[in-house]
């Protein structure tokens, strides 16, 4: 029996990358050999292990065989006579192909370290098609390792694009997209994910709302990528510009998680508001009435931490679209005042005991109305 550290922790200690997760492969094993020295199974459709003191994933080495379409077409084969060279090769990309010895001796059949050197992200072996998820981690890595210059093989985007002919992208389930899409938003050049799956024809398929892709929508999407912005915020931005109704189509399409798709409901209905008709940028509302209707539809009085977070991507839509970030920034420092100002408002208990239901929430409106009428904004 043989242990090997494979994939990522391989790549990322070669690029001078943190290591995170780590993953093992083990050759020359059965389950019962792994079961008898107090490994844990943890998987269901091929023995992946889990170490009795670090817990880490150990898999025995396997061969997987396409039987239909879809991600899930695959049947797997695993034995003690399964090689690291097999098993490696039905990896996505070679920089992902490789691994490393319980000695330190690195094991790369594929040429993946080259391809390091080279920044180039290459499918190992015409496999590659046989999943369709590798059409979004192609694009993922793409965006994680854009800043160190990678680019995608012409060769594995033309497989790419073969696939989606193919109608292997149609096969894709909303929970997988929505996972890499998920990560994606999280890495470095986030617009990268996007850029690339439009250029195979993928994103057509599983994202249709978000085409064409804007480029201030892009702009924006990095600008929130470059400044730290939570991944909520940043897919906000994305679709700030969108009609809301592709916002909940697209949302649905993907069953992204409510924090998601409110979020990104509201900044799309927000900024149609905030344009104020046939304005270019964005505006504060004319008048205290049309102010408090937006507060009111964004919710902002019960929901203050997603009516922040949807300023947040607004602002970075403004400045991207052309807005100074200075002017970006005194919009929504005005529109969170203004929540300031009427969130204290309350009514005296003498007058909560004399008015019945539907009149306190007039009267708490009319306060509040009279309040932002003294705001300087309308003086």
């Amino acid at each position: 029996m043989q242990v090997y550290l494979v994939g990522g922790a391989v790549r990322d200690e070669l690029l001078g990358r943190g290591v995170g997760e780590r993953d093992w492969v083990v050759v020359g094993a059965t389950p019962d050999e792994l079961l008898r020295q107090g490994y844990r199974p943890a998987g269901r459709d091929f023995p992946v292990f889990l170490h009795p003191q670090s817990h880490e994933e150990y898999a025995l080495a396997r061969l997987e065989r396409k039987t239909g379409p879809g991600y899930r077409g695959f049947s797997t084969e695993f034995s003690p006579t399964v090689t690291l060279a097999e098993d490696l090769q039905r990896r996505d990309l070679t920089i992902n192909a490789m691994a490393r010895s319980a000695a330190g001796e690195l094991v790369d059949p594929y040429g993946g370290r080259a391809d390091l050197e080279r920044r180039v992200l290459r499918h190992v072996s015409d496999a590659f098609v046989e999943d369709p998820v590798r059409i979004l981690r192609v694009a993922r890595f793409a965006a994680r390792f854009a800043p160190l210059g990678f680019t995608v093989a012409p060769e594995t985007l033309a497989l790419m694009r073969r696939m989606v002919a193919d109608g292997e992208a149609a096969a894709l389930v909303s929970e997988r997209v929505w996972r890499e899409l998920e990560r994606a938003l999280g890495e470095a050049q986030p617009t990268r994910f996007f850029e690339l799956l439009d250029e195979c024809g993928a994103l057509a398929v599983v994202m249709p709302e978000l085409r064409p892709l804007a480029e201030h929508a892009l702009a924006a999407l990095q600008m929130a990528a470059q400044r730290g912005a939570a991944s909520p915020v940043r897919f906000a931005t994305l679709l700030a510009a969108r009609a809301a109704e592709q916002v909940e189509q697209l949302a649905a399409r993907l069953r992204a998680p409510n924090e998601y798709r409110e979020l990104g409901l509201l900044a799309a209905r927000l900024d149609k508001l905030l344009h104020n008709g046939a304005s270019e940028h964005y505006q504060v509302p004319p008048t205290a009435e049309a102010l408090l209707a937006l507060l009111e539809q964004a919710d902002a009085l019960r929901r203050p931490e997603r009516y922040a977070a949807c300023l947040e991507a607004l602002a970075l839509c403004g400045e991207a679209a052309g807005m100074p970030a200075p002017a970006a920034l005194e919009l929504t420092t005005q529109l969170r005042a203004a929540l300031a100002t009427i969130s204290v408002i309350k009514l005296a208990e003498d007058q909560l005991r004399s008015l019945p239901g539907p009149a306190i929430a007039a009267q708490l409106r009319t306060l509040r109305l009279a309040a932002l009428r003294q705001d300087p904004l309308f003086k």
